[in-house]
Parts: structure tokens; sequence; C-alpha cells
């Protein structure tokens, strides 16, 4: 009996320690793969997410938060905003996820995210999580897309009245030849003008927001100069703008024919509408850091500085008026900017009022050799051309401005 009550006790005595040894292993931390603890690699999970995270106590203190709570405004000196510790009362309370809006108020407001939201999450036995993200990219597109939609409507609405009221005076005047003639080729001027508004929209619908060209084509630059010389010809003759260009180049861009060409009228189209009659408006190509540049310039109005960073927006002219003369839709500019973005090239602008505007194309070049130094050639140099055609000369750039 001894002995067995010796065995007996020796099975419970390591029973015993085996559990507790047990407990103790579940209590040790666990390491992943180099000795580094779960809680450590969740420490640095939250530490390096995009969202601000901070979990509060049932009394609403900070127990952990990342530097990104502190950059979206959500945790200050270590204290919850207000708003969030509200929702957090909430959340616990109806233990439900609640959402709230976080926008930066005061002083910090400019150097804040314009617009932060949030989530409050019970994670039980009193605690909460604040999970918050910036949504100011999404925000500023749904201002976009309400401002557009609010453009196209208005755009869309001048034509189409136009045409109501031109038409019922058309029909007032049924026995006036004259008339009916004056009243029908305004309708036609305001219905070549929805004609090409509506056109320029598909453009920019299908350009806004699409991805860079996945497999660019081979371009000749001299054949697109060519077609868009071709488009704008009986604009310029009309408007007694004579269009001159450089010899031509041999270069060779990366992208898509249709959309290079389009771009490229459209700055010529925009350089006669805002040129003087009898002035000239100039096309120059040349290399220059891998990237083919074709410069449109003219000797026009020029742009106001405080103009020339919006001349690219939808819808922004610098002259109404004369726009509404020329049949602008307000959208051309903007069809470049993109076609250059999608081409992953560029465009830009230099003006002076009073002397003209130069407006560059950059597109990356393909199989194509720099200039040696002091060999390039410059955006515009002159040539012998053929009957009825001029070659310009360098445009004019004070300041050496691009």
């Amino acid at each position: 009996m001894g002995y067995l009550a010796l065995s007996i006790s020796l099975v419970l005595v390591g029973g015993l320690l085996g559990f507790v040894a047990g407990r103790l292993s579940e209590r040790r931390p666990r390491r992943g793969h180099g000795g580094v603890t779960v809680a450590e690699l969740l420490r640095r999970l939250v530490n390096s997410s995009h969202s601000g995270v901070a979990v509060l106590n049932r009394f609403g203190d900070v127990l952990f938060h990342n530097q990104r709570a502190v950059e979206l405004g959500v945790v200050t000196a270590n204290v919850i905003d207000p708003r969030a510790g509200q929702a957090a009362d909430l959340a616990l309370a109806e233990n439900r996820v609640v959402a709230v809006d976080l926008p930066p108020t005061g002083a910090v407001r400019k150097r804040r995210p314009e617009a932060v939201a949030a989530e409050v999450r019970p994670l039980g036995e009193g605690f909460t999580v604040v999970d918050a993200a910036d949504e100011s990219e999404a925000v500023r597109l749904e201002a976009t897309r309400r401002d557009f939609v609010a453009n196209v409507s208005h755009e869309l609405k001048t034509p189409v009245g136009a045409l109501a009221l031109l038409a019922e005076a058309m029909l007032d005047a049924a026995d006036e030849p004259d008339e009916v003639r004056r009243f029908s080729e305004k309708i036609r001027h305001e219905a070549t003008r929805l004609g090409a508004l509506t056109s320029e929209l598909i453009v920019l619908s299908r350009l806004q927001g699409a991805e860079p060209l996945p497999d660019p084509d081979p371009v000749s630059v001299d054949a697109v100069v060519d077609e868009a010389l071709g488009r704008c010809r009986l604009t310029a003759e009309a408007a007694g703008i004579t269009v001159t260009t450089d010899p031509r180049s041999g270069l060779v861009c990366a992208g898509d024919r249709v959309l290079l060409t389009t771009a490229l009228s459209n700055l010529l189209t925009n350089a006669i509408a805002y040129s003087p009659e009898g002035s000239a408006v100039s096309v120059s190509r040349r290399l220059r850091d891998g990237m083919v540049e074709v410069a449109v310039t003219d000797r026009g109005l020029g742009i106001a500085p405080e103009h020339q960073e919006r001349v690219f927006e939808r819808f922004f002219r610098v002259d109404p008026a004369r726009s509404r003369a020329t049949g602008g839709t307000g959208l051309g500019l903007a069809i470049v900017k993109h076609v250059a973005n999608n081409h992953g090239g560029s465009v830009r602008l230099w003006s002076l009022p009073g002397t003209g505007s130069t407006f560059t194309l950059s597109l990356p070049a393909l199989d194509a050799e720099e200039p040696r130094a002091g060999t390039e050639r410059p955006l515009a140099a002159a040539s012998a051309g053929g009957p009825g055609t001029t070659i310009s000369s360098q445009p004019r750039n004070p300041g050496g401005k691009p």
C-alpha cells in the first residue's frame, strides 16, 4: 500500500506540474520566425497602417494609438477627439459600430486632411477601437463630379435654349426670306457648337481616370503635325491667320495617333481663336532630354498670370465672350492635359499679356538620339517652303521661357 500511495502521489504531483507548465507556456509570448513575438508583430502592423487606430477604455482614456491617429487628428496630446469619444460611448451603450466624421476644426484645419471618416467598434469588456481614414480624395472627386455635371448642364442648356428661340423666331419670320436665312445661319452655328461640345465631352469622359496607355504605338510626330494642320486649315483661313511650321523632324514618340492629333488640333484651334487677324501661329518640334516637344506659339492676347494655372480646367475661359463668338467649348485644353498625362507626358504654358503664348506638349520619344551639345535644334527654324507655305522663325520667348 505504501508503494501504491507513493505512486499515486507522484502521478498527482506530475499532473499538477504539467498543468502549471502548460499555463505558463500559454502566458509566455509566442514567437514567430526570427524570435519576434506575435504582440510585436501586431504592434508593427497597427503602426504601419494607413488608418488611424486608437483603443479606448470605458472611460474614454486612450490606451493605445498609432502615429497616423495623431496625423488625422483622432488623438491630440493623448486625448481622443470629443466627437470620437461620444461615438465610443454610443458604441458601448448600443453594442454596435458607429460611424463618425472628424473634419478638422480651428487653427489645425490647414495642417490636417480636409475629410476624415471613422468607425468606432466595441471590443468587449468596455473597450472600443476607433478606426479612421483620410477621405479627402474621395470628397474632392465627388465635388469634381458634381461641378462637372453642373457645368455640363449649364453649357448644354445655352445652345439648346438658343436653338429653341431661333427656331421660334424663324417661324415668326416665315414670310421674310432674308430673316429666315439669318436665323438659319445662327441655328447652324449653335448646332455646330452643340455638336462640338457633345463630341468633346465624350472624349474627355473617356480620358478622365483612364490608365496610362498600356502598349503605346510608335507615332510619327510629323504625321501628327500634318494631320492637325489639315484639320485647322479652314479655321485659320477664315480667321485670316497664317499657320507656319519648322522643317520635318523625323521624330517618333510613343502613344496613340488619334489622341495626339486631337490634342495638337486643340492647341492650334485655341491659338487661332485668340490671335488677331493677320498674325501668325507657329508649330515647332524638337527632342530634349528624351522627350519630344511640340510647341504651338501665337502672337495674340496672351494670358494673365492669375489665369495661367486655370486654363487647363474644364469650361474655364479667359475671355468668355470671345469663346462664344468663336464657338469654343472650354474643353479643348482640358483634353490636351489629359492626353498628355495618359501618354506619360505633360503640357506647359508660357504667356505674356500683349505678346502671346506658347503651349508645349511634351511626350516620351522613341528611336531618337539626343542632339550633340551646341547642335540642338531650336523650337522653330527657318527653311524654304513650297508655294503658299510660310516657315516660321523662332517663336517669341522673352526671358528664356519654354
